[in-house]
């Protein structure tokens, strides 16, 4: 059978599949599938895929979606979040069969992370009410009076966050709820953030907590603490440890040591060092590293356009000899373990994947995943942990539609750039052959990786046309802390050079119309997209995705606004020196010398990367006369709408890419 090019409408024929989560028995493995509805809505829903046969069937179905299925400690229920009785609630669902009930009655409001107490009496989880000036109720009411939406009253920097929005000065709490009865409580909500990471001890008598102990977060070092918390709400710290970065905590199953992913260098606010693992004792309070030496960091995200990276893992094993862990290596993401008594990594998987994780059996053999791969969007399936690991598929929602569309596969390249470093990249040819267009893609983050999932922009380029290329500059996880750190105090000198190095082999690829050269990227691909047209005029055009131009600008008007720390060894207001060095790591600082067509995409909902940092490029390609578009998104979309938007509006923005480059490249 022929098949037909990849184009950017298949996405609505495209399932994602994630969250994966092992029965006690091993039997069972409930996951979220979306898929596009009549609400232009790719709303998850619960499904569940047994580990011998590999049937598979739906177990919820509503338009507003479900999410967050966890197994009862017995395997006999099942917890999941949904909004379809109007509000946010945690619904309870018999697993051999019945009618789904909602548990909770709270009021409307958003929830956080849930998670089953050991001895199956109660459900832990976060809970943060809507404003009751910003409620459903008070809108309706507002409108039928004819009245205004009233004014935010802010005391803190911490109001609003990308793809959640402006919440003003609530915030989440822990909350228990009684899976007999119903009954709610909160039983915690210290700090200022109200952000926790929390695990159950194994007699389910409190729970682990870690939080910033810090009375003004966002602008102080981090100061993550440890904390002891009973049912009733008391608080015990448990040891006055070094400031730093902690999260993700785990209780062993011995109940005596808590780990947790660290950074404890305090003043790494950006995430240029590895978080490495820990372990607490909770009697001692002694504090130690099982990963000093690793080199790999073990929670780096990892993009494409299908989320296929799923959440850090930080899992004991059932005897408590090992921690098995995320790990984000080369492009890949496998499972590793760490021996608690010795330390030192192991990396249990291998393969050209990217692997999302979710929960163990109740013995600790069988782990559910997901795996992505180039040309596979990510199916569900199960790890066998023995003498050797094992990873066995189990759904195949996507593979039949897959297969009658072309799809390219990346040959890797790895290439000698500056200082001795030494490039990873990846080309993606069009079937055709002959000599194309090529196109540059730069991933955001810096502190990230791009990975061998599966990419919808990707795809559509290639199946357009062009030669696609991609790399991780330094700047990138997945290779060293040396790598990461080369750009810190100083974007745009090593990552450029890499971006140079990757430029210039294709400039030298006899594939590659040399001539016909593009760059591309979101936001700090976006940053690294107007770096380069203002010091190159290499690349026929480019796009600019969500970016940041003014470092300047940019620091008060981010969710997560800079503070005085020594990343960019400057800041934005006060001592011009310091005001200098942000202005000379600022790619608008350079526009005068950009003759570069571009397209600039930005999102007026964007509250990490302000869409006045693309208005900045537009105003000032304008200004020159430079041949330029600006493609403006709704104040619905968030910095995430190519991973995460509407299906439509993701549709259109690949569409622009192609009508931008048939026009100017």
């Amino acid at each position: 059978m022929s098949k037909r090019p990849f184009v950017p409408e298949d996405l609505k024929s495209l399932a994602f599949l994630s969250d994966p989560q092992l029965s006690p028995d091993g039997s069972t493995v409930l996951y979220a599938q979306g898929k596009l509805n009549e609400k232009n809505s790719l709303a998850p829903q619960i499904w569940a895929v047994n580990v011998e046969s590999a049937e598979a069937k739906q177990l919820t179905q509503h338009e507003k979606g479900h999410g967050q299925a966890r197994w009862s400690p017995c395997g006999g229920w099942i917890s999941f979040v949904s909004g379809r009785g109007g509000s946010a609630q945690i619904w309870l669902m018999p697993w051999r069969g019945g009618e789904a009930k909602a548990l909770s009655k709270l009021d409307e409001g958003s929830i956080g992370e849930t998670k089953w107490s050991p001895d199956g009496r109660w459900i832990a989880f976060t809970y943060r009410p809507t404003h009751p000036d910003r409620t459903s109720k008070a809108k309706k009411e507002r409108d039928e009076k004819g009245l205004s939406t009233p004014a935010w009253e802010i005391e803190t920097l911490w109001y609003r966050l990308d793809g959640d929005g402006y919440f003003g000065q609530q915030r989440y709490a822990i909350h228990l709820i009684e899976v007999a009865t119903g009954e709610t409580k909160e039983i915690y909500s210290a700090g200022k953030l109200g952000s926790f990471g929390f695990d159950w001890l194994p007699d389910s008598s409190g729970l682990a907590v870690i939080r910033a102990a810090s009375d003004n977060p966002l602008i102080d070092d981090p100061s993550d603490q440890v904390y002891l918390v009973g049912l009733d709400g008391a608080e015990k710290q448990v040891t006055n440890l070094v400031s730093g970065g902690r999260g993700n905590p785990a209780v062993s199953p011995c109940g005596g040591f808590v780990s947790y992913l660290a950074n404890l260098d305090a003043k790494d606010v950006w995430g240029v060092r590895n978080s490495r693992l820990y372990v607490l004792d909770l009697k001692s309070g002694v504090e130690q590293c099982l990963t000093p030496e690793e080199p790999l960091c073990l929670d780096a995200a990892t993009l494409t356009d299908t989320s296929a990276d799923g959440a850090t893992l930080n899992t004991w094993s059932r005897d408590g000899s090992k921690i098995y862990v995320k790990v984000a290596v080369q492009g890949t993401v496998q499972l590793g373990s760490v021996d608690v008594a010795n330390g030192g990594l192991t990396l249990l998987t291998e393969g050209q994947h990217v692997l999302g994780f979710g929960g163990f059996s109740a013995d600790g053999t069988k782990l559910g995943v997901t795996r992505g791969a180039p040309t596979q969007v990510s199916e569900v399936g199960v790890v066998s942990l023995g003498e050797t690991t094992e990873i066995r598929e189990l759904t195949s929602v996507n593979r039949e539609f897959l297969a009658t569309v072309e799809l390219a596969e990346p040959e890797e390249l790895w290439l000698d750039s500056t200082g001795g470093t030494r490039v990873q990249a990846w080309v993606m040819r069009p079937s055709k052959g002959g000599i194309t267009p090529g196109i540059l893609e730069v991933h955001g983050g810096p502190h990230t990786q791009y990975g061998l999932g599966f990419f919808v922009e990707f795809q559509s380029l290639v199946s357009a046309g062009y030669t696609v290329v991609f790399s991780n500059p330094r700047g990138s996880k997945g290779y060293s802390e040396e790598h990461t750190a080369a750009i810190e105090r100083d974007w745009g000198n090593a990552d450029w050079d890499d971006i140079q190095t990757v430029t210039n082999w294709m400039l030298s690829d006899p594939h590659i119309d040399s001539k016909r050269v593009a760059i591309m990227g979101g936001s700090y691909g976006g940053y690294m997209t107007n770096w380069a047209v203002g010091h190159s005029g290499v690349y026929k055009t480019a796009i600019t995705d969500r970016c940041v131009s003014n470092w300047v600008s940019m620091a008060g008007n981010s969710d997560f606004p800079l503070a005085r720390d020594d990343y960019f060894g400057g800041y934005a207001w006060g001592d011009l020196e310091k005001i200098r060095e942000m202005w000379r790591q600022s790619p608008i600082s350079y526009f005068d010398k950009v003759r570069t067509p571009m397209l600039v995409i930005h999102s007026e909902g964007d509250l990490r990367c302000n869409v006045e940092q693309g208005e900045q490029v537009f105003h000032a390609l304008q200004a020159q006369g430079i041949k330029s578009k600006f493609i403006r998104y709704p104040v619905e979309t968030s910095h995430g709408l190519s991973r995460t938007g509407p299906v439509d509006l993701r549709i259109h923005r690949i569409h622009s890419i192609l009508s931008w480059y048939q026009e100017t490249l």
